[in-house]
């Protein structure tokens, strides 16, 4: 499978990437053998970047991914977390007052998430993550969802990052995002190797082509793109399939059918459009997939293996569906 360097770093990636959010248990729980077959599938597959987050399953997803590796040679993967949420414990009274999903997770509520970019935060945040992982070090760290702490982000938590990335503990430095606007910032105005851009390079969104892909090519730094899939209007476009988390309004839904509609026409899964159109802008280092299961991250790989003509991205321009 095709590697791609991170940025003037050393650290490579390959062009499928396993995303292991639902090792957290995304929504739903994750038996512990699946998760571990799972990973297991992935590595079968030539996937050898995984990415994981403290945010993901109040550590369950470290914890989980850390394991399933542990036998792995160590050169041969490399593992990208986030930082910005801390993880701290509740008394037994907070936690039996809490209910429900764990923000999205179906953990035990043993945690709470405290944002905390400060440079303390952030240092304190990837010791955390070692040690769930069970690594010495780790090669990626992603400033995770600073939208609202910006000037936090900035003044201290990049700051530390490079600090930490100085030391050796860490391989490459980036940040993760839902939106363009600040992740074309920290390349303008930092020294990151890459960032990680979720949803808004995809078939039904384009935001990235206007400042960000751009700015990254110029500057040599390398773009993750995760939520190929729009969280899975893209993977089965049907009515009630979510579109950023949320039911998929009925004009995406639309677009979405449309695209199966050309794409299918030429032979392709929709799936395997969806895959392939991120890593066409050279800026692309790989696209990242999250599974709950060997079936489907075995899918995903077939998917990528899938060819796609030229032709059909010609189709989808004529009909409107991409930019000119």
């Amino acid at each position: 499978m095709r590697r791609s360097r991170l940025g003037r770093s050393t650290v490579e990636i390959t062009e499928l990437s396993f995303g292991a959010a639902a090792l957290g248990n995304l929504f739903t729980e994750v038996d512990p053998d699946q998760a571990a077959a799972t990973v297991a599938a992935a590595y079968d597959e030539g996937i050898r970047h995984f990415d994981t987050a403290p945010h993901y399953g109040l550590g369950l997803s470290e914890r989980r991914l850390g394991e399933a590796l542990r036998d792995r040679p160590r050169h041969a993967y490399t593992v990208s977390t986030k930082a910005g949420r801390l993880l701290e414990p509740l008394t037994p009274a907070e936690a039996a007052a809490r209910t429900g999903l764990s923000e999205g997770f179906a953990v035990p509520h043993t945690h709470r998430r405290r944002w905390d970019f400060s440079a303390d935060g952030i240092r304190r945040s990837v010791e955390g993550s070692l040690e769930r992982l069970g690594l010495d070090r780790v090669d990626v760290v992603h400033l995770h969802d600073p939208d609202d702490h910006g000037e936090a982000a900035f003044r201290e938590g990049y700051p530390a990052l490079e600090k930490l990335r100085a030391e050796g503990m860490v391989g490459a430095i980036g940040a993760g995002m839902n939106q363009t606007a600040m992740l074309t910032r920290f390349l303008r105005e930092t020294d990151v190797d890459a960032v990680l851009c979720a949803g808004r390079h995809t078939l039904l969104d384009h935001e990235a082509l206007d400042e960000l892909l751009p700015e990254a090519l110029a500057r040599g730094r390398a773009v993750v793109v995760g939520g190929v899939f729009n969280s899975g209007l893209l993977a089965d476009p049907r009515p009630g399939a979510r579109y950023d988390y949320q039911a998929a309004p009925a004009p995406l839904l639309e677009r979405a059918l449309r695209l199966r509609t050309v794409t299918e026409r030429r032979g392709v899964p929709l799936r395997a459009a969806a895959l392939h159109h991120p890593l066409r802008h050279p800026a692309v280092a790989a696209v990242l997939v999250g599974a709950r299961s060997p079936e489907e991250i075995r899918d995903a790989a077939a998917q990528l293996r899938t060819p796609v003509p030229d032709a059909l991205w010609d189709d989808l321009r004529d009909e409107g569906l991409l930019p000119a």
